[in-house]
């Protein structure tokens, strides 16, 4: 047997955060990784000549993050590529133009005003409004949960005439957010086409607000991708983790966490080692962790575990192509991503497609072109791409699979005529595969759960107090399964390990104990509603 003061259960980039933030106070810690590489959903592999992201690839939440930007992890090989030409949203196959969101606002601008006269200065408004808040805000979403010592400067950022205003426009869906601030399809577009990174229906209240972050951070830092491949990123924090002392443990499943006293007491590995820690951190989805690392779990959290909702199926085509993508729209060629198949109108049709259970015959699809933004990842003249798109909740099957598959082969004809003359090498990833090679990926969804307010804070991943501590003293939730969820931004494995040294202290526990007290009142209740 052995001892640490805390172990870390899976090795994403939340558990490495959290490693490293224990190790940075002293804590000697175990990471132990079920994968041969540690990174979780942030790696990369080379098909052919072709550097493959195998999960996810831009990460402008990493390059906002304050959790990820104060680790310096540029002294440990981490670079970042970007492209001036940020995101294109083609709409219709007949466009030569479409929409373009360029790293310069004024030439973002310039563009929208031209499309629709007014739109450019409605969007450098959002611009300033979102300089004005970003600080705060990520800072209320990433750095606590609640967000109590961050919500007052969040707040007067705002300011107090403001905040009935910014609550609403919180809440608005994205689809009547775009109508309110533009007059044009391209500026619509453009918002409404970043909302889609996460599962929210456009007409859904927080589509709009996470719309905005995301097109604001487009503009601001832009949609940067570590440099080589995404696993680059990782093999940043393992570097980080093992010079802040972390022992890593990769191909080291863990099959049980124990509990002796009524707390964690450390976990078993599939080997048969037992390893001893006062402090457990579970980087894993909350499934596996309610239904399969633990044994007791309280009666009501069992019950609204029942409830939780997985984000959508994901299907990924990943591309070799030995030419440029033959994009009928200009905004298309050489752009960092691309959303492609319909307007912001036809984006509503394609949502309740998915929210009936038919598989879309018109595809919305997300399109990364890797090489455009990183000439690293091919031979020049190539281009490393991948499409995205989603299948309804529970279809996961084979056909299914095949036939949304079909579905965008034959949009991406339409916007991109010949595309399938240029492919040299190919890799399909589907919800089986997905699930069956990142076990957090549960039915081939990426974002550790539905991001639709239902399931978000106090209600993530299950009815409760929100945040990383469990039912269990001792052990923290730290994955994208908690607040603020999906996203490669490090909060959730801070949160964990900033509770874990919280609970170390004399206030600590005391202050742990009585929201244990009330956690367990809830946890042991069964749900009524």
């Amino acid at each position: 047997m052995n001892a640490y003061d805390a172990v870390v259960v899976g090795g994403g980039h939340h558990g490495l955060v959290a490693a490293i933030e224990l190790a940075d106070h002293g804590r000697q810690v175990l990471l132990c990784e079920s994968r041969p590489e540690v990174g979780g959903a942030v790696a990369d592999r080379t098909i052919g000549d072709f550097v493959v992201d195998e999960f996810s690839a831009f990460h402008p939440l990493a390059a906002a993050s304050p959790v990820i930007q104060g680790l310096g992890l540029d002294k440990h090989g981490l670079q970042w590529a970007r492209s001036e030409r940020v995101v294109a949203h083609l709409g219709r196959p007949d466009d030569t133009s479409g929409a373009l969101l360029h790293a310069d606002p004024a030439h973002t601008a310039a563009r929208l005003d031209a499309d629709a006269p007014g739109d450019g200065a409605a969007w450098l408004e959002l611009v300033d409004s979102f300089a004005s808040l970003k600080d705060p805000l990520l800072d209320a979403l990433l750095l606590s949960w609640p967000p109590v010592r961050h919500a007052p400067k969040l707040a007067k950022a705002v300011g107090a005439t403001n905040l009935l205003d910014f609550v609403r426009f919180a809440l608005l869906p994205v689809e009547q957010l775009s109508v309110e601030r533009f007059r044009g399809r391209a500026a619509r577009d453009l918002l409404s086409g970043n909302a889609m990174h996460a599962d929210i229906p456009p007409e859904a209240p927080g589509s709009g607000v996470y719309g905005w972050i995301m097109t604001m951070l487009a503009q601001d830092v832009g949609f940067p991708t570590p440099v080589g491949g995404a696993g680059a990123l990782a093999r940043s924090l393992r570097s980080r983790a093992e010079a802040a002392g972390v022992e890593i443990r990769t191909g080291t499943p863990v099959v049980r966490i124990r509990a002796e006293h009524a707390r964690a007491s450390g976990v078993d590995l599939a080997s048969g080692e037992f390893i001893k820690a006062p402090v457990v951190i579970a980087d894993t989805s909350a499934p596996m962790l309610y239904g399969t690392l633990l044994e007791d779990v309280p009666a009501g959290l069992r019950a609204r575990m029942e409830r939780f909702t997985w984000d959508l199926p994901t299907i990924k085509i990943n591309l070799g192509l030995s030419g440029a993508m033959p994009w009928t729209a200009e905004a298309g060629r050489s752009t960092s991503v691309v959303h492609v198949g319909g307007s912001h109108r036809d984006l509503v049709r394609w949502s309740a497609d998915l929210g009936s259970g038919r598989i879309p015959e018109h595809p919305f699809a997300l399109v990364g072109q890797m090489t455009s933004t990183d000439p690293l990842r091919s031979p020049a003249g190539t281009e490393s791409m991948w499409v995205y798109s989603h299948l309804p909740r529970g279809v996961t099957d084979d056909d299914g699979t095949e036939h949304l598959i079909r579905n965008c082969e034959r949009m991406l004809e339409e916007f991109a005529p010949g595309w399938r003359d240029l492919v040299v090498e190919r890799w399909d990833q589907t919800p089986r595969s997905l699930q069956d090679s990142n076990a957090n990926l549960g039915e081939g969804a990426v974002g550790g759960g539905t991001m639709q307010l239902f399931q978000q804070a106090f209600w993530r991943p299950a009815t409760g107090l929100g945040g990383p501590r469990t039912f269990l003293p001792g052990l923290y939730l730290g994955s994208a399964a908690i607040h603020p969820g999906g996203g490669v931004h490090g909060g959730a494995g801070h949160m964990a390990a900033r509770a874990a040294l919280a609970d170390s202290g004399l206030a600590g526990k005391v202050r742990d104990a009585l929201e244990r007290r009330v956690r367990r009142s809830i946890d042991t209740s069964l749900p009524r509603f």
